[in-house]
């Protein structure tokens, strides 16, 4: 069966936009969402107390993993060509594997988050990084 579209890139663009949804929930529903998803009673604290870093950090990532969306959907060819694909793309997939695969460094700076957490992130960084390097391979050539 042959698809019309890179189905790597798409799938990786609906992960990541999956992603990003849950971040900017975290900033209406607050702390109990933040505890849900595993981020650390420190950022939970954070939120329940207002503080404007949580909801922050929240805004920045889900804003940057839409923006990861939006680069692989124009990859996949289902929008528009944004600039710099290759260096975006190549970008994207290596912070998604270095992040898949560095968490044991990472850990020390966020104690608050569970082991699940980062079993958990980490794990589903390396299926969007994959899905990423896969897609990526396929259209290289026509970037």
């Amino acid at each position: 069966m042959s698809f019309p579209y890179n189905a790597f890139l798409v799938l990786a663009a609906f992960l990541s936009a999956f992603a990003a949804l849950l971040h900017f929930a975290c900033i209406i529903w607050g702390a109990p969402l933040f505890r849900f998803l595993g981020a650390g009673e420190p950022i939970a604290q954070m939120a329940e107390a207002g503080h404007w870093y949580a909801n922050f950090i929240a805004f920045a990532i889900g804003t940057m993993l839409a923006v990861w969306a939006a680069y692989a959907l124009s990859a996949a060819g289902l929008i528009v060509q944004l600039p710099f694909m290759r260096l975006a793309l190549s970008a994207i997939t290596g912070i998604y594997l270095l992040r898949a695969l560095a968490f044991p460094l990472l850990k020390p700076f966020f104690p608050g988050n569970s082991n699940t957490f980062w079993l958990v992130t980490s794990g589903i960084c390396l299926v969007i990084g994959l899905l990423h390097l896969a897609g990526l391979r396929q259209v290289w050539d026509q970037l």
